[in-house]
């Protein structure tokens, strides 16, 4: 793929998802970013499942080089004032005051270099009576008002990834973004701040556009109510979701693939308004007539059909569809010590170009001696 910011040096403080997933969405475009570890371990995503590769590091740290420093030790220090005179880019996503202490902090890093665009990316904010709190994934999606929207209230419990650290990782290349592009016309830096709290908050814009137009709180059910989305149980124990709009072609052309023509005549699917007053018995209806077959007849029938649909897929399943493989999703790579690295490449293209290849995660320290002229790290005792 065509690399739009190979021209563009970063550097990375980040653990975890928030400050790499940023650090990825630009490396994917190219950036040469340059990933800061300690040197007890390094990010602590390495470890979560033993070792110092674990699947949690490998999904936000390809594309990527790995040094280690202690920015406590004055040598240490020094070396990352060099590397910070000729970066354009510094990434961190520490605790207000934290950088600080580590010596890492905006002004005294622009002050080194004027032009550096300064990402910090924080739980809370850097004002507010909140803003020291620890901040994960769970806690800002339930701070935004966005958890909600997703809990099923029979049975209130947290499903799905890390939604809120990979927003706000978007959220942070985006400013970034945003910040290089007027440094070429000012040749200054910026400070770019985002909290997981704020970025969730604009990811969940809908619910506050529906409280400030017509003053109601969004739930988990209204979003699908008005979208008129739904997930039944095949013959098979498997699922298909339906999301059938507005256009009533739609639910002709669904009417039609249940073999139940006459059920449009029916007042709960008279039309769109009748269809989300009754939604839970639109799903009665349904939910019986799907069960009667299995999910592969169903996405045969409702593809020539032309409803908006699709089975609903585990991970493995996707890659073996034959859109996944036109698009040529999964890309991989051979790494020297960890073996064959496998990933989803980059969703964007650029004049038709795909980004086709990869560079695995980086073991840590790999890139101390071509970065700092040090030697690779090696783990404790070895």
């Amino acid at each position: 793929m065509a690399k739009v910011l190979g021209d563009v040096r970063v550097l990375e403080m980040g653990t975890f998802i928030t400050g790499p997933a940023a650090g990825m969405l630009l490396a994917d475009l190219g950036a040469d970013v340059v990933k800061v570890e300690n040197s007890d371990g390094g990010d602590p995503f390495r470890a979560f499942k033993g070792g110092f590769y674990s699947p949690h590091f490998q999904t936000y740290n390809r594309n990527k080089k790995s040094i280690t420093l202690n920015t406590k030790a004055p040598e240490d220090l020094a070396a990352l004032d060099a590397l910070v005179a000729d970066a354009d880019v510094f990434i961190q996503n520490f605790r207000p005051g934290v950088a600080a202490r580590l010596g890492v902090d905006a002004a005294r890093l622009q002050a080194i270099n004027p032009r550096l665009i300064y990402c910090a990316i924080s739980g809370f904010g850097a004002t507010g009576p909140d803003r020291k709190r620890p901040a994960f994934d769970t806690v800002a999606q339930a701070a935004s008002g966005f958890l909600r929207l997703l809990l099923n209230p029979a049975q209130p419990r947290v499903v799905g990834p890390a939604i809120a650290d990979s927003v706000t990782g978007f959220y942070a290349a985006y400013g970034i973004l945003g910040a290089l592009h007027e440094r070429a016309t000012t040749g200054r830096g910026r400070v770019v701040e985002v909290s997981m709290l704020e970025a969730m908050c604009h990811f969940n814009l809908d619910d506050f556009t529906h409280y400030f137009s017509a003053g109601e709180v969004m739930g988990p059910y209204s979003r699908p109510n008005v979208s008129q989305s739904y997930v039944f149980q095949c013959a098979d124990g498997g699922w298909i979701a339906l999301h059938m709009s507005s256009p009533a072609k739609f639910w002709e052309a669904l009417a039609e693939a249940v073999g139940r023509p006459d059920m449009l005549a029916l007042p709960a699917f008279a039309d769109r308004n009748a269809r989300i007053a009754n939604y839970e018995g639109v799903v009665a209806f349904l939910a019986p007539i799907f069960r009667t077959r299995d999910r592969e007849s169903w996405r045969r029938l409702l593809l020539e059909k032309e409803v908006p649909s699709s089975p609903v897929y585990a991970s493995d399943e996707v890659l073996e569809t034959e859109q996944a493989r036109a698009l040529a999703l999964e890309v991989s790579a051979s790494h020297p010590e960890t073996g064959l690295f496998r990933t989803i490449r980059s969703p964007v293209s650029f004049d038709g170009e795909r980004a086709d290849t990869v560079v695995p995660p980086p073991v840590l320290g790999a890139d101390n001696p071509a970065v700092l002229g040090r030697p690779a790290w090696t783990p404790p005792g070895k």
